[in-house]
């Protein structure tokens, strides 16, 4: 029988991919994409998982998966860290170099 390739399996991990690429975009874009990225390695395990014989491919779908929850771990520590340091600091003060150095300052002191 002819094996014939595992429905997006190359997408998963071109998305796996970009999830982590993208994390640094504020964690939003990189979480999105990883996110989809697990869904269709999901979807595209359990449709290997009922007929192996009959799809190749598998490990771009088990390396997408992994590099994608890979970009929403990464994606997740970023979003973290910006809310953090709008909570901390204020979304004005973000906007200001020479504010932000003296509040920066202030902490260290």
């Amino acid at each position: 029988m002819d094996q014939q390739k595992l429905p997006n399996a190359t997408l998963i991990l071109v998305f796996g991919i970009l999830s982590i690429l993208t994390c640094c975009c504020y964690g939003v874009i990189g979480l999105i994409i990883g996110v989809v990225g697990v869904i269709l390695a999901n979807k595209a395990t359990k449709t290997y998982l009922k007929n192996p014989e009959m799809y190749s491919g598998y490990q771009n779908v088990k390396n997408g998966k992994t590099l994608a929850i890979v970009g929403i771990v990464l994606s997740v520590l970023y979003l973290t860290f910006v809310v953090a340091m709008i909570a901390l600091f204020g979304f004005d003060t973000l906007q200001d170099q020479e504010l932000l150095q003296e509040k920066i300052q202030e902490l260290m002191l």
